[in-house]
């Protein structure tokens, strides 16, 4: 069987992490790059990288995504571009239309019915008049506020309560996060930006909460409910893509609320800032499950969220392929696990 290839679509922190990672693997390659970044476009993969070539063939980064697709016969294409719906639609609907299977990055991807139905429903039925499958995952959402927390129900004979809180360091992330979070702003633009609904903040609560929620059969009262308030930095922080002063956003604290039978029953609370140990916060992933048993589960420090996503998104591409065709969310597909192995072995005839 020949090698699994993979096209990259979004060449920064994420893209440029799981190019990395795949060039570790085996029975996988990567048969083209796109991005819009004139610094890297005509450049080699393995100079932007900083990685040697060794045996791998060499992929000349382009900023034409069809020039990839038409030269390449490749099986999947990794979409790290956005973090909305509507803007990773229309990259989706090119690739599907083109014979690929797609893994997006996409936070609102994870459970694009939550905020996108009628995208959501486009996209099952593009995937499947072109037998492709699609698939948004990530760290979170993803994995750690709400796939993880619907697999530790499956120990439990009654379900009460549901609450996921991630306290992360964003420093791995890009700049489309930091402008998301609020990175480096002051707090008087931060307040405006939230008041204006300007400011995003972490995307996924609506979601990781729609998708518990479905996951073990709870119908949820109306709208879910978000808040957000600024952390504010007492000191100077640098990160890789941000600067912070003292006195601006470091990062942002969210609330999410899910109501089922008129009580609150999905809780989210996820602060999340860069370098945080620079003010002794440390980091965890926690979920807490009152029910029969209750379940309190914690993991720290957190699990990185750069290295996390990238995995998520690498290790999901043999289910991806081997699913049958259409929109897919981490409710329908084999349970993530690392592929030490080789990916073809992975790969369903």
């Amino acid at each position: 069987m020949d090698n699994v290839k993979v096209i990259i679509w979004g060449f920064g922190a994420m893209g440029s992490g799981m190019a990395n990672m795949l060039l570790k693997k085996k029975g996988v390659e990567i048969v083209g790059v796109c991005d819009i970044d004139p610094n890297k476009v005509g450049k080699s993969m393995f100079e932007v990288l900083n990685a040697e070539r060794n045996n791998h063939p060499e992929v000349i980064l382009t900023n034409e995504i069809e020039s990839i697709i038409q030269d390449t016969k490749a099986d999947v294409a990794l979409l790290c571009t956005d973090s909305f719906t509507k803007g990773a639609f229309p990259k989706i609907k090119l690739l599907v239309e083109h014979g690929l299977n797609v893994v997006s990055t996409a936070e609102e991807m994870s459970y694009p019915k939550a905020g996108s139905p009628e995208l959501a429903e486009e996209i099952n039925r593009l995937a499947k008049a072109n037998n492709v499958t699609v698939l948004g995952t990530g760290i979170n959402p993803g994995l750690m506020m709400d796939f993880l927390a619907i697999v530790l129900t499956g120990a439990c004979e009654e379900v009460e309560e549901i609450e996921c809180e991630r306290v992360n360091n964003l420093s791995p992330f890009g700049p489309v996060v930091m402008e998301e979070q609020g990175v480096g702003i002051t707090v008087e633009e931060f307040d405006r930006k939230t008041e204006e609904g300007t400011l995003a903040g972490h995307v996924g609560f609506a979601e990781s909460i729609e998708m518990i929620a479905d996951g073990i059969g709870w119908k949820l009262d109306g709208p879910i409910t978000q808040s957000q308030e600024a952390i504010v930095s007492s000191v100077y922080r640098k990160a890789p893509f941000a600067e912070v002063e003292a006195g601006n956003v470091a990062g942002v604290r969210m609330l999410g609320q899910g109501m089922v039978d008129g009580q609150r029953k999905l809780n989210m609370i996820h602060p999340q800032q860069v370098e945080p140990q620079l003010e002794g916060v440390h980091t965890g992933d926690y979920i807490r499950i009152k029910g029969i048993p209750n379940i309190d589960m914690s993991i720290t420090p957190e699990v990185p969220g750069g290295i996390g996503t990238i995995a998520m998104c690498v290790n999901m591409i043999p289910h991806v392929i081997n699913a049958r065709s259409g929109l897919k969310t981490m409710l329908d597909l084999p349970v993530p696990r690392a592929i030490m192995g080789d990916m073809r072995d992975l790969i369903e005839e």
